[in-house]
């Protein structure tokens, strides 16, 4: 077994992926939804102080960025769990 999360694992697990978007949520917060292929969900959220700052391209890329952060924090509790195990 490998003692280490790759890009390509996280990439996978992504690609297999459904995500739902809500987009300018009270005017100013993007909040995606990702759920993963076992089920598992994880949210990732970005938001601006000003509204007229709003943009949904950015607003979705930071959140996407959370739920990516997080999938690496899960998927390294994973392995650290299962090298354990042994």
């Amino acid at each position: 077994m490998k003692n280490t999360v790759t890009q390509e694992k996280i990439d996978s697990i992504l690609i297999g992926s459904t995500f739902e978007t809500f987009h300018r949520v009270f005017g100013k917060q993007c909040i995606v939804v990702a759920e993963l292929p076992n089920g598992f969900t994880i949210v990732g959220e970005s938001a601006c102080v000003d509204p007229a700052n709003y943009d949904n391209k950015i607003g979705f890329e930071l959140a996407i960025k959370k739920i990516k952060d997080r999938l690496w924090e899960l998927e390294g509790y994973k392995l650290q769990n299962e090298l354990y195990q042994k």
